[in-house]
């Protein structure tokens, strides 16, 4: 009977289908809730109308207006604390280009159905170069710096149990080491208490 190789068990439990999927959604939901918000408060403080088209389009991101320099600079921002997302959701420092590199392929499609055309602004396709590999190299050294953290364990009260052990030892070896020297200075006692009753018998004999 032929027997059927089984796949490595990190393969199988470490990156399953439905948790890849929930890892994205998150992600990706996560990085649009916080563009939006960004968004939002730029628009509020420069006196400028909110709309989803600065979200999800393409045309507002222009290097002609303040607003377009704008959307670039919380675009980039945005990058930023995407970073402690990746941190949070992904964890893996090998793992942080594909889960980066899948948030803007989203992104294009998302905005390319929203707008029903394909981004034409370069200044557009800059700022998504310049994010996916920003957030890949920041995403990569931030996990990488949380993998080499050392683990502890017990922290201080291991040490103080550790002293407290090797004090009892070091008590247990003084005790043993004078129960010895009073055992032996007894013994020598009694040798010589023998010794005397020894020779007295003999001056009577």
């Amino acid at each position: 009977m032929s027997t059927r190789r089984r796949p490595p068990a990190g393969s199988r439990t470490e990156l399953p289908p439905l948790k890849i999927v929930r890892k994205i959604v998150l992600l990706q939901l996560a990085y649009y809730a916080c563009a939006t918000v960004l968004i939002l408060f730029t628009t509020v403080v420069y006196g400028a109308p909110f709309s989803l088209d600065l979200v999800f389009g393409w045309d507002s991101l222009r290097g002609d207006t303040t607003i377009g320099w704008m959307l670039g600079l919380v675009w980039l921002l945005n990058c930023f604390i995407s970073v402690m997302f990746l941190l949070v959701f992904v964890s893996r420092s090998k793992l942080v280009p594909d889960f980066a590199l899948t948030i803007h392929f989203l992104h294009l499609i998302t905005t390319t159905l929203y707008t029903h055309s394909l981004p034409s602004n370069l200044l557009w396709w800059g700022l998504q170069f310049a994010s996916a590999a920003m957030m890949t190299f920041l995403g990569m050294w931030a996990c990488q710096r949380r993998e080499l953290e050392p683990i502890k364990f017990g922290g201080h009260g291991g040490s103080t149990q550790a002293g407290s052990s090797s004090q009892a030892s070091a008590g247990d070896g003084q005790q043993e080491s004078s129960f010895g020297r009073g055992r032996g200075r007894e013994r020598s006692l009694q040798e010589y208490e023998m010794d005397d009753m020894k020779r007295t018998g003999e001056h009577a004999v």
